[in-house]
């Protein structure tokens, strides 16, 4: 069940949350707790109850080496800790890995190895992220005390369980556990609300809109079909939006649904193509990812502790194991590589500038460091989206143009956007498309360095807990006028919104972030 579906917005969305009001009413945590576990264990079941049959056992097991932990004196449960996440990485691994090992195993040996092919399920890389952040904080004695029951509750959360954001027990627990009055219920209403339509429009009007044309120019690379620079930017840039677009608007729409039900999730996204630096880059993209790879993979291996050589071993290695947590393939690893290594030039880069002051430094800070990030992460994200590296590399030799600037009439583009096209047509505007589609990335390219982010908009109701800094930047002064309050205007524009995108619901697509 995904959040853009007619089943999830017109029957569960609204059965949980008339039952869940209901209950709030009565003033039994309870069974307002159990109700919203009743519908979390649904939602995660959905589309194939066998999982139960993991996730079940898989927390109960998490649980009870937590409370151990917990126990243990003053430094105490070292070896625990280890066999208990070790324990995590295995199922973690066996599920999503098995395959990817086998193949390449029997490339090597020239062997003939063969097992099922396992499916992976919903939301596990998520899950054990968060089961071992809970490990984690039960021997340093930070976890919230809590029961099985909350514990079950925290971890099956629906919202959050498909594709995140990554949350900490503590951040969360204590919130199951509040009783709401009338008023912030139904700020919390307007809030989530409004979030929750804004990532719609995301996923549903921009990143599906997009998708066919990212679709198209990796298709023509793959198939070695020689493509031309103008084409192969298109291919690029649609896919660095679609992904943006999509995996942010997942994330406005589970911190939107949470909040609806009191809840506040951690902020996940904070316009991360506005970046000046590959740091700044990974403050901003999947901030809750970022968060956990520097509080249990970077600082784990030591972190800056060691000197300089052994951070920057320590940051490739932390982005290589993040590339392969996204997925069992080559690929995979060189993006979490391509990362590793941007940040390890960057740390590097900025201590020469602060020595040796070199001149003309300057152009590599503000517009010259946007420039220069989004190039290195566009780069990068040709490594993600390509199913193998040759695949990679003859898109990136379209975009310098080795098969040409540009092919009048390239037939690749033209079945890609049709209303589009017509629209274009109705205007009375004759274009080639590979024009028009490359003329609207720009203009996303624009709407998403220069207007402020749906966090922004709505940072006066605090709309998720803060990841990165100690509040939600400033909306510019230019924009301030755009900032949410409970108006008509704002009304009429969410239920306009929320309209338009169901309009478009045609088929449901899934998120690209539920398999990773």
């Amino acid at each position: 069940m995904f959040f853009n579906s007619a089943t999830f917005l017109f029957g569960f969305l609204p059965v949980v949350l008339g039952g869940y009001f209901l209950l709030e009413k009565s003033g039994n945590a309870l069974w307002r707790q159990a109700w919203l576990l009743a519908a979390s264990l649904v939602f995660y079941a959905w589309s194939n109850a066998v999982v139960l049959g993991l996730f079940l056992p898989l927390t109960a097991i998490n649980f009870l080496l937590g409370k151990r932990l917990q126990r243990c004196g003053e430094g105490g449960g070292k070896w625990l800790l280890a066999g208990a996440v070790g324990l995590n990485v295995l199922v973690l691994c066996y599920f999503k890995y098995a395959n990817f090992f086998v193949e390449n195993l029997n490339a090597v040996l020239q062997s003939d190895l063969f097992i099922e092919k396992i499916l992976l399920p919903l939301g596990i890389s998520f899950i054990t992220f968060m089961q071992i952040a809970w490990l984690v904080a039960c021997r340093r004695k930070e976890a919230v005390a809590c029961n099985y029951f909350e514990f079950l509750l925290f971890s099956a959360f629906f919202p959050q369980i498909v594709s995140g954001p990554i949350v900490y027990q503590r951040e969360t627990m204590p919130q199951f556990r509040k009783t709401r009055s009338a008023s912030d219920r139904a700020t919390d209403v307007c809030v989530g609300a409004t979030l929750f339509t804004m990532g719609l429009a995301k996923k549903v009007l921009v990143a599906d809109t997009i998708a066919p044309w990212a679709n198209q120019g990796f298709w023509a690379a793959g198939v070695d079909q020689p493509i031309s620079l103008v084409a192969a930017w298109i291919g690029a840039l649609a896919y660095a939006f679609q992904l943006y677009f999509d995996f942010s608007g997942y994330s406005d729409m589970a911190i939107g649904v949470a909040r609806v039900f009191g809840i506040r999730l951690p902020l996940n996204f904070n316009s991360p193509y506005k970046s000046e630096s590959i740091s700044d880059f990974w403050r901003r993209w999947h901030m809750t990812l970022s968060r956990f790879l520097r509080d249990y993979v970077y600082i784990g291996l030591g972190g800056n502790r060691c000197g300089a050589v052994r951070r920057s071993a320590n940051l490739f290695v932390t982005m290589v194991l993040g590339g392969f947590w996204h997925g069992a393939g080559w690929t995979f690893l060189l993006w979490g590589g391509l990362h590793g290594a941007y940040l390890v030039i960057n740390h590097a880069w900025g201590a020469l500038v602060e020595r040796w002051k070199i001149p003309g430094a300057w152009i590599f800070s503000g517009w010259g460091g946007w420039v220069l990030t989004f190039l290195a992460v566009l780069v990068s994200w040709i490594f993600f989206r390509a199913s193998h590296p040759a695949e990679a590399v003859r898109l990136l030799a379209g975009m310098v143009g080795s098969n040409g600037l540009y092919v009048p009439g390239d037939a690749l583009f033209y079945k890609s956007s049709p209303s589009l096209m017509a629209m274009v047509g109705w205007f009375g505007w004759e274009a080639d498309p590979q024009f028009v589609l490359l003329a609207c990335l720009i203009g996303l390219g624009v709407f998403v360095t220069v207007l402020p982010n749906s966090q922004q908009l709505l940072a006066r109701l605090e709309p998720g807990i803060v990841t990165y800094g100690k509040k939600i930047e400033e909306i510019p002064p230019a924009f301030q006028s755009f900032a949410w309050r409970p108006s008509i205007p704002w009304l009429a524009a969410t239920v306009g919104v929320f309209l338009w995108c169901l309009l478009n619901i045609s088929n449901v697509s899934s998120f690209l972030y539920k398999d990773f």
